[in-house]
């Protein structure tokens, strides 16, 4: 059955896959998924000439969460090249035409919960941490190889700029976005504009948005990677940072990686499945950008809500947020320059 799929969309579906397939297509069931602020996703069953398809659909909501985020088109021929290239990642099937007003694709489904807060209090998914933060690694260093010719346009630094430094532009372009004058977010950009890490020059795949909430789990481990549409190019230190940021633990703070593992077993997993050397610093450095970034989304979103783009309760609680990242890049920046100049 069809849980308030509307009619409209559901005969758009069956009749692309139909014409692709070259075979009737009817939708069996559907169930609308928890998503995140930008995306619609629905959990799909499909008939296809008699054959049974399990796949979820990802269609554009009325507002995009990035100025920076792909289309779906994009997205899905980044999909194609990542599962061609070994990734653990929803094989892509089927998406809407080009100039659909609201973009769609569908993908295989996948095994495994995503939510973060279920992750981390799941008795068999905690006992397996230390094994599936080594497999994260290793996911992300599977990203990191494909081969970049393989891939769509992306989105990456400017020639005049680092990955790091066009980071740090996009920060401060979002910033004056939206026009607030807030003293963490000015006292962390100039910090980390005076300390930007050393770039050995490799540009990779970055997924973008890699960390508990967009990586499917169970106590097997790792069966998925979800979520491109953040996906550019850039240094590899920012992808591997940003699971780590406190907001990624969902409580559980000792466990640095996604609250559920150590720092050390997910680089050697990133090492094992040979990835590049990481530089620790650098990934500090990251580390806290991200909290920086992170904080200034959480405003962005709250703006949807606040200036009725987008009524959302979700989208107004995540500017409530935002003190968290504040506090802990306040926090984090004192304790390095004690560290520093206790030398």
């Amino acid at each position: 059955m069809t849980d308030a799929l509307p009619a409209s969309l559901r005969a758009e579906l069956e009749a692309a896959v139909t014409s692709r397939e070259g075979a009737a297509a009817a939708i069996t069931a559907a169930r609308r998924l928890a998503g995140g602020a930008s995306m619609e996703s629905w959990s799909i069953d499909v008939s296809v000439g008699g054959r049974d398809e399990a796949l979820v659909l990802r269609r554009d909501m009325g507002a995009n969460m990035s100025a920076w985020a792909l289309d779906r088109g994009t997205e899905f021929a980044l999909l194609h090249a990542a599962v061609d290239a070994g990734v653990r990642a929803p094989r892509p099937r089927w998406r809407s035409a080009d100039g659909a007003e609201r973009a769609w694709f569908l993908m295989e489904r996948l095994p495994g919960e995503s939510v973060g807060r279920k992750i981390v209090k799941d008795p068999a998914i905690v006992a397996a941490g230390p094994r599936i933060v080594e497999e994260f690694g290793a996911a992300l260093a599977s990203v990191h190889a494909v081969p970049l010719r393989t891939l769509p346009a992306l989105p990456g630094p400017s020639e005049e700029r680092t990955p790091a430094g066009e980071a740090l532009s996009q920060t401060r372009d979002a910033m004056r976005s939206l026009g607030l004058r807030n003293p963490v977010w000015s006292y962390a950009l100039r910090w980390l504009s005076a300390r930007v890490p050393p770039w050995d020059g490799r540009m990779v795949l970055v997924h973008g948005d890699f960390r508990v909430g967009n990586l499917l789990v169970d106590a097997t481990g790792l069966r998925g990677v979800l979520d491109w549409e953040f996906a550019h190019l850039g240094d590899p230190h920012e992808d591997l940072a940003w699971i780590t940021l406190r907001d990624w633990r969902f409580e559980r703070d000792a466990k640095a990686v996604g609250g559920l593992g150590d720092l050390d077993a997910y680089l050697h997993g990133y090492a094992s499945a040979g990835g590049g050397a990481v530089d620790r610093d650098a990934l500090t450095w990251w580390e806290l950008l991200g909290n920086l970034r992170w904080a200034v989304t959480c405003h962005t979103q709250a703006e949807r809500h606040l200036g009725g783009s987008d009524r959302s309760v979700e989208l107004a609680s995540l500017g409530r947020k935002a003190a968290e990242m504040e506090w802990e890049l306040v926090d984090r920046i004192e304790k390095l320059e004690h560290a520093h100049h206790g030398r």
